[in-house]
This record gives C-alpha cells, structure tokens and sequence, in this order.
C-alpha cells in the first residue's frame, strides 16, 4: 500500500488530480472565510443583528453538509461546482463562530479607551477587536480547513466521474483488484490532511505568538 502510494507521486495524472481536490478545497474555503468572517463581524458587534438571525442559523447549522449532497447535485450538477458548494457550506459555521467567539474575548478596556478618545463603533472594532479575535478566526480558518478536505474528497466519491482524489478512490474501489489503490489513495488524503493542518498550525505561531496555546508550544 504505502509503496503504491510513493508510487502515485510520479503519476501525472493521479497529480492533476490531487490538484483538482485541491483547487476545490481551496475555493470553498476561501468563499467560507468571505462570508463567515464579515458576518461574525456583523454578528458579534451588532447585538440585533444577531437576535433576528439566531433562529435562522440555529436551524441551519445541524444540518450535515453530506446530506445536502442530493439537492446540491441536483442544483449544479454533479461536479466540482458542486464540490465547492458543499466545501463553503461546511465550512462556514467553525469560521463564523470562532468569529462571534474571538469578538465576545475582546478585552473590555481595551474598547473602552479608545472610545474614551473619541473613536467610533467602526474604529473600535478594526482597532480592538479584530486584532484580539484573529487568533479565534485564524483557528476556525485551521477547523474548517480539515472540514474541507473532507467534503472534497467525499463529493468527489459520491460523483464518481471527473478529476480528483475522491474519483480516483471510487473508481479503484470499483475495480475487481483495486483495494491497493483505494488504501494508497486513503493515504494521500491522510497526508494532505496532515500537512495542511501543520502547515495552518505554523503560520499561527508565527502570526498570532501571544495566543495562550501558542505560548506553551514555544516554551
């Protein structure tokens, strides 16, 4: 299995593939992040704003993104629009309430001051709570990232056609000798997974060096 999964590295197309995986992982989570941040902004700052979402959003939230895959196919089709529909949906809820969350830490004094010398509701928020939540979006970015992976490979299974990781699988697990692509393939995704979340972890550290998780690492 693992000499099959070497093997697959120097597969051009087994590569444009992982790539497809990747470039859809990348697109829902960078849609994700433009709709989830801005309105946790919208969310954690504005308390009305979230009273009259609330019901919306708990009513939305337990919904498994898997279960959508129907209607979403449905929808656009069974390919990577698809994919991306499925990986932004999925991905949403860690970065919007890790959002809502970082806004709840913000340091009270911190706010008060600079309202104290004038500042607006607008100031206070890029000039306090942003920086104080960032550590909290940065971690549901590093969540859904994983989320995302997910959804890709598991869209692209459940489709069956096409490019990408999740097709190479399916197609394998269809074919009469294909167990040892299906566990090398299972393997790559493994791998990703792990270097994207090491990848994530790193660039935390080296953004965010004062968040308490990130101190204990470096002591």
């Amino acid at each position: 299995m693992l000499v099959r999964a070497v093997e697959l590295g120097g597969d051009t197309t087994f590569l444009n593939g992982v790539g497809a995986t990747l470039e859809a992982w990348a697109t829902g989570l960078a849609l994700a992040c433009a709709l989830a941040i801005p309105l946790g902004l919208l969310l954690g700052s504005v308390p009305a704003a979230a009273q009259a979402t609330r019901v919306l959003i708990e009513f939305l939230r337990p919904v498994p993104s898997v279960a959508l895959i129907p209607l979403v196919s449905l929808l656009l089709g069974a390919g990577s629009e698809t994919t991306v529909a499925l990986v932004t949906y999925a991905c949403v809820w860690p970065v919007l309430f890790n959002t809502v969350y970082g806004l709840g830490e913000t340091d009270p004094l911190a706010k008060d001051t600079l309202r104290a010398f004038g500042f607006g509701r607008l100031a206070v928020l890029l000039m306090a709570s942003l920086p104080s939540a960032a550590p909290f979006i940065a971690a549901g970015v590093r969540i859904s990232a994983a989320t995302a992976l997910i959804l890709a490979v598991v869209g692209e299974i459940l489709a069956g056609f096409g490019e990408g990781l999740g097709t190479f699988i399916a197609q394998a697990g269809m074919a009469t000798d294909g167990t040892r692509d299906v566990l090398a393939g299972v393997v790559w995704a493994g791998a990703l997974g792990l270097v994207i979340n090491l990848a994530l972890t790193a660039v935390e550290r080296r953004l965010f060096p004062w968040a308490p998780e990130h101190r204990g690492s470096r002591a």
